[in-house]
């Protein structure tokens, strides 16, 4: 590769939209090596950096850490075989793929209530203003039923009842009760 091609760090730091520090801790952690070095010790990249700064990025959205993505590269070059290192990177994709499908099935029944809410609270943009805030606990205007609301209204809409403590509030410390003034 004739050093035309090649790109300094600051370059190659402004092709990708990173920052040099990213470049640096990426080289750092074993995830960027530059292709050749300037007569004056520069490091110098090519269109193969671009290329795996791209797919660190990718991974990274996945929801892998650079310390996952570096034990993963680590497993990979140090594998007896190609099988064995194979084998390994699909482990790894396969527990992320199983994170993923368990967060996409959390965010679907945040969706849910979601849209449980916003149906139930669109009915209260005709409510006459004379209620208070206070009153929407025990709503039994425009379909709704007392104590009947979405979890996510519930929660905001149901007084908030002050409760006696057993423990005397000096009692309380971090040390058990312990702690000399």
């Amino acid at each position: 590769m004739s050093s035309a091609k090649l790109m300094r760090v600051g370059e190659l730091a402004k092709v990708v939209g990173k920052t040099v520090r990213a470049m640096h801790l990426y080289e750092e952690l074993g995830l960027l090596e530059p292709a050749a070095r300037s007569e004056g010790g520069f490091r110098l990249y090519g269109q193969d950096a671009i290329e795996r700064i791209n797919w660190i990025v990718k991974l990274q959205a996945i929801g892998f850490t650079l310390a996952e993505i570096q034990g993963f590269i680590a497993d990979f070059q140090h594998a007896r075989t190609g099988r064995d290192a194979t084998a390994r990177v699909r482990e790894v994709f396969a527990e992320k793929l199983q994170a993923t499908r368990d967060q996409i099935t959390q965010m679907r029944s945040v969706e849910n209530d979601l849209l449980e809410a916003i149906e139930y609270l669109d009915s209260c943009t005709t409510c006459t203003p004379v209620y208070t805030p206070s009153s929407c606990g025990v709503c039994d205007h425009h379909g709704h039923h007392p104590d009947h609301a979405p979890r996510l209204f519930a929660g905001l809409s149901r007084k908030n009842e002050h409760k006696d403590f057993d423990v005397p509030v000096e009692d309380l410390t971090r040390d058990g009760g312990t702690s000399e003034n």
